[in-house]
């Protein structure tokens, strides 16, 4: 009986944090294949191989992103919204699918990966850690039974670079809990505290944010009621998680066809 052939993939950004360990973690995966490796036009890293930022393949980065996407199975980005939009309306006309880990999408830029899955798989997902994404699923379970006289805080904290805030994490896990209680997180949620604020209002769900040094990421929901307090957190030490996440979900992709899928359809979690 002969092997599936490897998965063909292509790397957006493949010179930065996220970029070199996917690069590092397709090497390590023998269902998997560096297809290419892009990076933008001006970089540094053009005309290099890809084995200089992670991993062992001898594929050249490369800007020219029709190139690099012809005969592709899946193209895995995590980059800016600018730049993710600009890589999906190709791979929609090429017929690539998208794994999308990108962060900070405007509603009217998410209709735009939604109107893609007409024609493509993607995989949209603010946080591919397998980990995160059964916490989703804890958080769903957590505010169903504490829904009443508990208050609701979220708490994130990231490396000195993010430049996007709430993560887009701690937002999924705010929209998790709030369809959980039958609330719109956009008219409940409060992002910031600061002078006299008043009672805490007890329908709203509140988010605070760290940013400092080398964290890759902290997540914390608090349920905090009189005399208990539950929490449920997920910690990344290394990107690798999110990186392997990535991957699981590219190989999804491979028998899903068209359509909009999160982590939690990757990872069979979907009521």
């Amino acid at each position: 009986m002969s092997m599936a052939a490897p998965l063909k993939v292509v790397i957006a950004g493949s010179a930065g944090r996220m970029g070199k360990v996917l690069l590092e973690a397709v090497s390590q995966s023998p269902d998997c294949v560096l297809h290419g490796a892009l990076e933008r036009t001006g970089s540094a890293h053009l005309a290099r191989p890809a084995s200089a930022l992670g991993g062992d393949s001898d594929v050249l980065v490369s800007d020219d992103m029709a190139a690099a996407l012809a005969d592709a199975d899946v193209l895995i980005d995590f980059t800016r919204p600018e730049g993710t939009l600009t890589h999906l309306a190709l791979c929609r006309r090429l017929g690539v699918n998208i794994v999308i880990g990108t962060t900070g999408f405007s509603p009217e830029q998410k209709q735009l990966i939604a109107d893609a899955g007409q024609d493509i798989g993607v995989v949209f997902a603010p946080n591919m850690s397998v980990g995160v994404n059964l916490s989703f699923k804890l958080l769903e379970i957590a505010a169903k039974v504490l829904n009443e006289g508990y208050d609701i805080e979220v708490i994130e904290a990231h490396h000195r670079h993010k430049v996007d805030a709430p993560s887009g994490t701690a937002l999924r896990m705010g929209e998790v809990v709030a369809n959980a209680l039958g609330r719109d997180l956009g008219e409940c949620a409060v992002y910031g505290r600061e002078g006299v604020t008043g009672e805490r209002d007890p329908s709203t769900i509140g988010f605070a944010t760290v940013r400092g040094g080398d964290i890759v990421g902290d997540h914390t929901v608090m349920f905090a009621g009189i005399g208990e307090r539950v929490e449920i957190t997920h910690k990344a030490s290394s990107r690798m998680t999110f990186a392997q996440g990535a991957l699981r979900a590219a190989r999804f992709l491979a028998g899903s066809g068209a359509g909009v899928f999160d982590m939690q359809d990757v990872l069979g979690l979907r009521d």
